[in-house]
């Protein structure tokens, strides 16, 4: 199977995109510099059927493409992209460098022929609205070098190892480096842009007692010695780079990009804290807090990327979590919000226990630092502690110990200790006398009083977030960087570049002709349901209610009930306003009992009346939170009861507006539909409408860090009512702990009496679909959400084939083609308006504003969509990587299909910001959690029940089985 095939056909002459072209590899050229085939990936013979080519077309003798650094990091309107110079240091068209930034875009990219006539361009750099990008640089390095680094005694942190470097280049750059100045990695890779006078050399370095080396563990700073041997591994070939920037070359050169990418980062890694991408500190803004001992650092994100204008520095503002640096005695209080004069309870020990593990501590009680890294907390409170002294026989009090050696009386004497050491041979360490050290990030999960404190204070409006973004690439000076600059010659230009956009019109949709309004032509992303009427109205003979809430008023679970069960009517739906068995409440200590009792009764009336089931139960929640995933986990895998929770707060409101809302909700998961498209209708999707067609979406999602016992969490969903493509139905698998392949596609096991047994989730939903439309698949499309970039080819390579085996697995010589579309919504790209008139009210770009130009990839068939309205702040487009096609896509038809589901979100009247099915993948995903996890209120990552999974372990218990009743419908909204 080719994995991604070369160039399509570009736009051709009448300046629309993707002519029918054969699969040579290339683009078309026409009128448009760069012809840009829409890259198909190889057919099912194993032939390449073209990739989304940004091949040089007409223009292949213009300027070679710029290297461009793009700071691409705000709100949706100007994706960031600078100017910087080319590879060749060539300008914009083959001149020499000028434009804006002072770089230049390649020749192509100059004078581009406008969008096609049926979707208007919104911004331009010619003659529309510019949107702003960040911005490009250049190198003009012809050679570079990596050597492999070893530094002993090993140390793992990689201050400590840049620190080494940094000694050894101030020692030897002149005498042994050939005045090479070198990036590293604070690992095992040193970068240089040239060769180093030797392939192999050992060097001694001296770390002085200041510089950070030092065991946590000695009583005094010694100074201390490292052997450092530098050996050649590679040497990367720029000229690789340019081939692949001229579109000549299929593959990326990652190891090329890998080394540029390390020397801009180089200089603020000496600056900042280090995060991932990320870099974060006190000085890159005001700091807040989260409560609980958590605050908050701003930084930023940085990130180079091969695009159409060449490299691209990508660069966002951010900011996340780091500890208090506080006594520890003080976190726990705010921590556990309790006393501690007392002994914690057992569920407080656990937290801080998981709260506290690897976090490092300075002792404030010693005239030098001396700082331990907690590897625990004691099984007993302070005051029962004793401990063994030096000479190994006497048994001492830890608390006399502190008064007899320091003169200090221990105070919270309740409280555990801290352990450092090991087991063995613990170090005990007082809470009160241990300060948390400052710039650790907590990686836990936050809970939603702090995620609600984060977005607020870092909440920022387009156009702020456009301006701090230039602001912060102003401050990082990465041209005064004489690493950067002088020695590799990059540029990093300071304008955002812009790039060209369009909207896309938003699609028709269909209510019932017996409302009012039959069709509703969205206004930015936006409508309502007055006057209209669900297209499919459910029906619900038997359901009841039960509230656990102890706050609300004894009437208000008959009122609310009441109230809903005519907005369903009003709505369209045919809902029975008497319940099965009578409304009650129950204390929240009696869930599980009351959910039985509940499905007992109900099960014996709807009998006696001759009916099947209970069909709904709508669940008033209790006023504390942690509840609604072990409610969850009983009706639909305990009891098979479709269920619909309600916060007591929402509900004593007796709102309208969520009455409505609910009553979406409750429509689909009954076996309605709320809306349809109207092209769906009339048969005018391309690829979709000509013959069957399921859509599906996939994700993967994982347990939070630092827990190792969870498995992860595959979900797929298929629609199931073709031509419409609006209800769906959702599987569930765990498998093993992080892996982002899913395993339970399709299986295949060895029986001994029925010899090979096929199954998996894709078989089963290909199946059901047959079932529910009377026709098996002609055509696949698979939005599959969650994957990075580094894992394109191991997921498509995989999960291709496992749709392919499922399908033969069906019938023989059953082969329907395949479009595996990946979903990123965890990026840095923003998007700003240039002009402002061009905004939604939130003052972003507009729903369906796409862009598929200059800082997509150069090669492939990829695009950002920003289909949803702004809220607050900035908002982030989706960007869909097609990594196969056999159904031949247009941009425009993928783009236009894409945008145009994003309407048929079921639980709102808004389009929403990712295609649906990849959405419900994932709030199936996070559902299914539930059930081995119950509800992580507390901040941190729970356990899993009876999981059975560690990394390296193979064996995953499976999930609790949904109901099939309840698999029916849409569970998951």
């Amino acid at each position: 199977m080719s994995r991604r095939g070369g160039g399509g056909g570009g736009r051709g002459p009448d300046n629309r995109r993707d002519q029918p072209t054969p699969a040579t590899g290339r683009g078309g050229g026409g009128t448009r510099g760069r012809g840009r085939g829409r890259g198909r990936s190889g057919g099912r013979d194993g032939s390449s059927a073209g990739g989304r080519g940004s091949y040089t077309g007409a223009s292949e003798a213009s300027a070679s493409p710029p290297v461009h650094y793009t700071p691409t990091a705000a709100p949706v309107q100007s994706i960031q992209h600078g100017g910087g110079g080319d590879l060749s240091g060539r300008g914009r068209g083959g001149y020499t460098s000028g434009g804006r930034g002072g770089g230049s875009y390649s020749g192509a990219a100059e004078g581009s022929s406008l969008p096609p006539a049926s979707t208007p361009p919104v911004a331009s750099t010619t003659t529309a609205t510019p949107v702003g990008l960040p911005q490009s640089a250049s190198t003009e390095a012809s050679s570079s070098s990596i050597s492999q680094v070893s530094i002993t005694p090993e140390i793992t942190s990689k201050k400590v190892n840049r620190d080494v470097v940094s000694e050894l280049t101030r020692l030897y750059r002149v005498s042994h480096l050939g005045k090479r100045m070198p990036a590293y990695d604070g690992r095992k890779s040193l970068y240089t842009a040239g060769p180093l006078p030797f392939e192999s050399k050992e060097f001694v370095v001296k770390l002085d007692q200041d510089s950070g080396a030092q065991s946590s563990t000695t009583s005094k700073r010694k100074e201390r010695k490292f052997n450092v041997t530098i050996k050649l591994a590679s040497k990367p070939d720029l000229y690789a780079l340019q081939q692949f920037l001229r579109s000549r070359h299929l593959d990326a050169p990652y190891e090329v990009i890998q080394v540029l990418d390390i020397v801009l980062r180089a200089s603020p890694s000496e600056k900042y804290l280090p995060v991932g991408r990320s870099f974060f500190s006190p000085d890159l803004g005001p700091m807040g807090q989260l409560g609980d001992g958590i605050e908050y650092w701003r930084g930023f994100y940085q990130s180079l990327r091969p695009t159409q204008m060449g490299l691209s520095f990508n660069i966002d503002v951010s900011a996340r979590g780091f500890y208090e640096p506080i006594l520890v005695s003080d976190f726990v209080s705010k921590y556990i919000n309790g006393n501690i004069s007392t002994p914690l309870s057992d569920h407080d020990r656990m937290k801080v226990r998981r709260t506290f593990k690897g976090l490092k501590v300075v002792m404030t009680h010693m005239d030098y630092a001396k700082s331990y890294k907690i590897t625990g907390i004691s099984s007993q409170p302070l005051k029962q502690l004793m401990f063994t002294l030096e000479d190994k026989v006497t048994k001492a009090s830890v608390v006399q110990y502190f008064r007899d050696k320091y003169q200090i009386g221990l105070k919270y004497t309740s409280l555990p200790a801290l352990q450092a050491g090991s087991d063995a041979n613990p170090i005990y360490l007082p809470m009160e006398l241990s300060m948390i050290v400052e710039g650790q990030r907590y990686t836990k999960r936050l809970n939603e009083r702090q995620v609600t404190a984060l977005l607020k204070a870092t909440c920022q409006r387009p156009h702020e977030r456009e301006s701090n973004i230039k602001m912060m690439v102003l401050s990082n000076d990465y041209n005064g960087d004489k690493l950067a600059n002088e020695e590799f010659g990059i540029h990093v230009g300071a304008e955002l570049a812009s790039v060209d956009a369009r909207v896309l019109p938003p699609p028709m949709l269909n209510y019932h002709a017996s409302g009012k309004e039959a069709k509703v032509n969205p206004s930015l992303g936006q409508w309502n349901m007055i006057n209209k009427k669900m297209i499919n109205g459910g029906r619900v003979d038997f359901w009841t209610c039960v509230c656990f809430s102890t706050r609300v008023n004894r009437d208000l679970p008959f009122q609310f009930c009441g109230e809903l069960v005519n907005m369903c009517n009003s709505k369209g739906m045919v809902f029975n306003p008497n319940p099965v068995i009578p409304i009650f409440s129950a204390g929240p200590n009696q869930i599980e009992k009351a959910l039985t009792d509940i499905h007992t009764r109900s099960t014996a009336e709807i009998a006696r009346r001759g009916g099947k089931q209970l069909q709904l139960l709508i669940i008033i929640l209790p006023d504390a939170t942690g509840s609604y995933g072990r409610i969850k986990r009983v009706c639909e895998t305990e009891l098979g009861i479709v269920s619909q929770c309600c916060q007591p707060r929402q509900a004593s409101k007796l709102s309208k507006q969520y009455f409505e809302n609910v009553a979406l909700k409750i429509n689909v998961k009954v076996g309605g539909r709320n809306t349809v498209l109207n092209d769906a209708v009339m048969r005018r999707i391309p690829h979709v409408s000509d013959s069957p067609t399921i859509i599906i979406g996939a994700d993967v999602t994982h347990p939070q860090p630092g827990e190792d016992s969870s498995p992860s969490i595959a979900a797929v969903v298929a629609s199931m009512d073709w031509p419409e493509v609006t209800k769906y139905r959702g599987l569930v698998s765990a498998q093993t702990h992080r892996d982002e392949i899913i395993k339970d596609l399709y299986t295949s096991t060895q029986d001994a009496q029925r010899g090979v047994v096929h199954g998996g989730m894709i078989r089963d939903l290909l199946r059901a679909f047959r079932m529910s439309t009377g026709h098996k698949p002609h055509k696949i499309i698979f939005y599959r959400d969650g994957v990075s970039e580094g894992q394109f080819n191991q997921v498509l390579l995989h999960e291709v084939e496992a749709i392919r085996q499922a399908c033969s697995s069906l019938e023989p010589n059953y082969v329907p083609p395949i479009t595996f579309i990946v979903v990123q919504k965890r990026h840095h790209t923003r998007l700003f308006p240039s002009d402002r008139s061009m905004t939604d009210r939130s003052g972003n770009i507009q729903p369906g504003t796409v862009v598929d130009t200059k800082i997509c990839h150069p090669t492939e068939f990829d695009f950002y969509l920003n289909s949803h309205a702004g809220i607050q702040g900035t908002s982030r487009p989706t960007h869909y990587h097609v990594l196969f096609d056999e159904n031949r896509f247009t941009a425009d038809e993928l783009q236009m299909l894409t945008n145009n589901l994003c309407y048929t979100y079921a639980r709102c009247t808004r389009s929403v910001s990712i295609v649906p099915p990849a959405y419900y993948a994932h709030l199936a995903a996070y559902r299914a959690r539930y059930y081995i996890e119950g509800d992580t209120s507390d901040g941190g990552s729970s356990s899993a029940r009876g999981s059975g999974t560690r990394e390296g372990n193979l064996f995953v218990q499976p999930l609790p089985g949904i109901k099939e009743n309840v698999k029916d419908v849409m569970f998951f909204c």
